[in-house]
């Protein structure tokens, strides 16, 4: 049964992992920081990559900061809208870019993460189920705890304001759907409705424009179809499709194709420097 509180660290956020799934997590850190060493990291310039993480919670602040400064020193950190100019404009990209980005809607983004960045004059993107958002931790419990696999994590999710407060520190909102279900097992027809949905929820609740589409979990053809769903975001109005592979995004990619980085805050910089120069 979980607590009636919800999680501020990342400590409580993993504790109701298995052995073997902090057994896996802990032999994959150890090979990644090994693998790391082998990595060059005179990686060719000429690319953009977005970095996205789900939640920054209390005991992750510093690691993220160590993660914003790392970017920084390692290329130049840019805005979504950039990243999609650049992109669409079909031009060489020369140098190296990093566009932050966060999925899944949490609060710990405006008390951590939101200061962090504007500490460092960096913004970001910030992509949001649109059904969870203003959710209470007690009237809604339920709906809360099955956000996540398991039913037994509760985090408090942003409400509106906080959205607000997030654009007006600089960042963009984004759509991440309305229920965060996998848009494969969704008819074509829900999906649109999805989509066009939290896009018009999104503007009417921030007063500004939704242009960017974050796919639930993201992954080609496991959970949304590379041959339909970009479409459909295209037709819709969107700027930008963007999945959960890895890798760079270079000169001629599809803005409805956008490869990203999931990282964790207190990640050191050997994660940072496999993931993010080489490896995958």
């Amino acid at each position: 049964m979980p607590d009636d509180k919800p999680i501020r660290n990342f400590s409580e956020f993993t504790k109701s992992s298995s052995l073997l799934e902090k057994t896996r997590v802990f032999a994959r850190d150890i090979a990644i920081r090994l693998l790391s060493f082998q990595k060059s990291r005179e990686m060719r310039e000429g690319w953009i990559r977005f970095p996205y993480y789900h939640h920054v919670f209390d005991d992750e602040r510093k690691g993220f900061e160590k993660h914003l400064r790392f970017f920084s020193n390692s290329g130049d950190v840019i805005c979504i809208d950039d990243a999609i100019k650049l992109l669409e404009s079909s031009k060489p990209i020369n140098g190296q870019y990093f566009c932050i980005t966060f999925d899944d809607g949490f609060k710990n983004w405006i008390e951590n993460a939101v200061p962090i960045l504007v500490g460092h004059s960096l913004r970001a993107a910030f992509f949001v189920p649109t059904g969870f958002i203003g959710l209470d931790v007690i009237k809604n419990r339920d709906q809360v705890l099955n956000f996540f696999p398991g039913g037994d994590r509760l985090v408090e999710f942003l409400d509106w304001k906080d959205c607000k407060a997030i654009i007006d520190a600089g960042m963009t909102i984004g759509s991440h759907s309305v229920s965060h279900k996998k848009l494969i097992q969704l008819s074509v027809e829900d999906v649109v409705d999805e989509l066009k949905t939290s896009k018009e929820i999104i503007e009417e609740k921030t007063e500004k424009s939704c242009k960017h589409f974050c796919c639930p979990f993201g992954r080609a053809g496991i959970d949304f179809l590379p041959e339909r769903h970009p479409q459909i975001a295209a037709d819709i109005g969107y700027h930008s499709f963007l999945t959960g592979h890895r890798g760079p995004n270079i000169e001629g990619d599809s803005p409805f194709n956008i490869h990203r980085d999931h990282l964790l805050a207190n990640w050191g910089e050997e994660q940072l420097r496999y993931f993010l120069f080489g490896g995958n």
